[in-house]
């Protein structure tokens, strides 16, 4: 009897793990000035951005990486056609993301779609 408590037990802890999370800047996010879709998805050790719509369709904006809603890397204005030194800090829904070059930065406020 205590053998089939245990093993009860032990199959419901099993079923009650819950399944690896993902990281924060996994998803689709809106761009608000633009209307710009951009999904962020695992690419090798980091996080590629990929424009879903408009005229940049299929474009990469740029590669994190980071954890726990904090994340560096590159990122690209496709309408300037530049690349510069970017984060991005997650928290919930909302994602603030920052381009710098020397000490000028610029940073918008994206939403989870």
């Amino acid at each position: 009897m205590i053998r089939q408590i245990f093993l009860a037990g032990a199959l419901a802890g099993l079923i009650a793990t819950p399944a690896l999370s993902a990281e924060a800047i996994e998803g689709t996010w809106l761009r608000p000035s633009t209307g710009t879709l951009v999904k962020f998805a695992p690419c090798g050790s980091a996080y590629c951005g990929t424009v879903l719509n408009g005229s940049y369709k299929g474009k990469s904006i740029g590669k994190l990486s980071g954890s726990g809603g904090n994340y560096k890397g590159k990122i690209t204005d496709l309408a300037a056609g530049k690349t510069y030194t970017g984060k991005a800090k997650v928290s919930g829904n909302t994602m603030d993301l920052k381009g710098c070059v020397l000490a000028f930065c610029r940073g918008e406020k994206w939403n989870r779609k």
